[in-house]
């Protein structure tokens, strides 16, 4: 028994562990011990890690063991960049994330369309995409109108589209004095001057939108939240950062309450935006300094590591903010004015020494970005302050130089999973085999993650993204990127893992299967590193763990799960459907 493997600090009234996983295939992302069959838990952190005869020799009278039946085990999985508390509505929505053909998923809007109560609406927003259907293509309105002929219908392609049934614009008020003037919405006409139901748009206008839905009551917040999390979990989702929601403290409402009752199975960082003011950064100052008086990297949480932290603000002027839809030619902002924001927004946080994620997905809008921050951190040093751009789908090699000489990180998401066929159509196949030059990013060094950017922009699992990483094709089965700008499945892993965990502060304690690491890690249904390529996409957990707690049991390991609270409304599609395809 060696040191290295049993780094203890047990307390003496109970010696021991309090979790031991034996048997297992554990990938422990640690390179001096990189692989093991058994690991120890004792308060909340990896206590232990080595073969099943030394972990269990930890056993004692209050140990719970788990035999893992040689499955793999991995880190828990961190998602650095979703937009978790906007998920208010999510048993109210029926989801197409994972639905393999166009027929069924009209089959679940006819079914949902016959349970739905008079008076709330059919609704279908985001994590879909038209490549993953059999199909290859989207349903036309006649279509939609056929199969929820009776309750307004409302069905959402990322932000690049919507498609509404009479009922629906009826219900909102479309070309009346009753809709409210969104200006970036536009009601598409025919040559007759009819609306076709075909909606266009941007980010802000369609979250806009839904404030004109039927909304949920606390109750059914309660339970879409505590769902949207099982549905997390069991693609063994251990930590996210909530990259912007309705505001603090607005949107947090649920996740306090559901805290207090140490349901929120989650690590809960959080990158705030204060929507609804015309000076976003001067209303975020605000709002921590004076409304809810918050210092950056404090926990709001305690009972728990990283349990609900402030990570910053998400550094945003409404007019710098490239909305990407690869439906359409890239919005290039103008430099005059991204300079004014770094010069007199960013340099207010960085004086506060508030940490700032920046949305920029394409590179013609980085460059004067990165511009205007050289400039400034000759005369407000960033001094070590941890700053990412999100996206950055585009960027070139140069401007990756430039952010990692700035100290600055990248969040990357999936889009060119779900929506890089659309990008082909726009761009070219040459422009999206580069399209994000993933390569090189990880050859940089610079700090890295893989996200998802779910709900509504791209699918909540991260398997998907992972797939795309490794093989580099889309969800069509498409090829999207060039063999030379793929990842190992070890990289592609990594970025879920000790890659998310730069962006949480934590990457001392989160990423790895080692002593003194915080007890988050996964058991999955296959092995990830073995399975045919065309199989990572279907991975799931069935069992993740977090703070050393079972949060996510399925089969075999199903009795030793939470039990979920009801899923409210009685009529919700998630208790029909669930909350990705093959859930149930």
């Amino acid at each position: 028994m060696t040191q290295q493997t049993l780094q203890a600090t047990s307390t003496p009234e109970h010696p021991g562990a309090d979790l031991i996983v034996f048997n297992a295939t554990i990938y422990t992302g640690n390179l001096a011990q990189p692989d093991a069959t058994a690991l120890a838990v004792k308060n909340g952190r990896i206590y232990a890690v080595g073969s099943d005869a030394e972990i269990l020799a930890l056993k004692n009278a209050h140990s719970r063991t788990v035999d893992a039946g040689g499955r793999r085990l991995i880190p828990g999985i961190s998602d650095a960049h979703i937009h978790l508390l906007n998920e208010s509505n999510f048993t109210l929505n029926v989801r197409w994330d994972g639905v393999p053909t166009l027929r069924r998923a009209l089959a679940m809007l006819s079914e949902q369309g016959k349970r739905t109560p008079e008076g709330q609406w059919v609704k279908v927003i985001g994590g879909w995409s038209p490549y993953q259907f059999e199909e290859n293509r989207f349903p036309t309105i006649e279509e939609l109108r056929e199969a929820v002929p009776d309750r307004p219908l409302h069905v959402q392609y990322a932000y690049n589209r919507i498609f509404m049934n009479e009922l629906a614009m009826e219900a909102i008020g479309v070309g009346t004095d009753r809709l409210p003037d969104f200006q970036v919405i536009e009601f598409e006409k025919d040559a007759q001057g009819n609306y076709t139901g075909l909606v266009s748009g941007d980010t802000f206008g369609f979250v806009a939108l839904e404030t004109l839905f039927p909304q949920p009551s606390f109750d059914e917040q309660l339970s879409s939240l505590a769902h949207t999390i099982h549905c997390l979990n069991r693609f063994g989702v251990t930590s996210v950062i909530d990259c912007g929601s309705r505001g603090y403290p607005e949107a947090h409402v649920t996740a306090e309450a559901l805290m207090r009752e140490n349901r929120f199975n989650l690590r809960l960082s959080f990158v705030d935006m204060q929507f609804g003011s015309p000076d976003m950064i001067d209303a975020e100052i605000r709002a921590i300094t004076t409304k809810s008086l918050m210092s950056p990297g404090e926990n709001l949480y305690p009972a728990l590591a990283h349990g609900h932290v402030y990570r910053g603000a998400k550094a945003l002027d409404a007019e710098v903010h490239d909305h990407e839809n690869f439906d359409r030619p890239a919005v290039i902002l103008d430099p005059e004015r991204i300079r004014r924001h770094v010069e007199q927004d960013i340099a207010k946080l960085v004086r506060r020494r508030i940490p700032f994620r920046m949305h920029i997905s394409y590179d013609d809008n980085i460059t004067p970005f990165l511009d205007a921050m050289e400039t400034m951190n000759r005369t407000t040093p960033l001094d070590g302050l941890k700053w990412s751009i999100e996206h950055a789908e585009t960027i070139s090699p140069e401007n990756i130089a430039r952010v990692k000489q700035l100290g600055g990180g990248i969040a990357l998401d999936p889009k060119m999973a779900l929506h890089g066929d659309g990008f082909i159509k726009t761009y070219s196949r040459e422009k999206a085999l580069v399209t994000p030059r993933l390569r090189e990013l990880v050859d940089s060094g610079l700090p890295l993650a893989l996200t998802t950017d779910a709900f509504r922009a791209a699918t909540f699992n991260p398997w998907v993204a992972i797939s795309w990483a490794v093989s580099g094709k889309s969800v069509s089965g498409s090829e999207v990127l060039a063999k030379n700008n793929r990842l190992s499945r070890v990289e592609a892993l990594k970025l879920f893992t000790r890659g998310a965990a730069w962006f949480m502060n934590a990457e001392h304690e989160m990423g790895m299967i080692a002593p003194g690491n915080l007890a988050d890690f996964a058991l999955l249904d296959r092995d990830y590193f073995t399975v045919p390529e065309d199989e990572i996409k279907a991975v799931t957990s069935m069992l993740t763990v977090m703070d050393g707690k079972v949060v996510f049991g399925a089969q075999d390991y199903g009795a030793l799960a939470p039990p979920l609270p009801e899923i409210l409304p009685a009529w919700s599609p998630i208790k029909y459907f669930g909350g990705y395809h093959g859930a149930l």
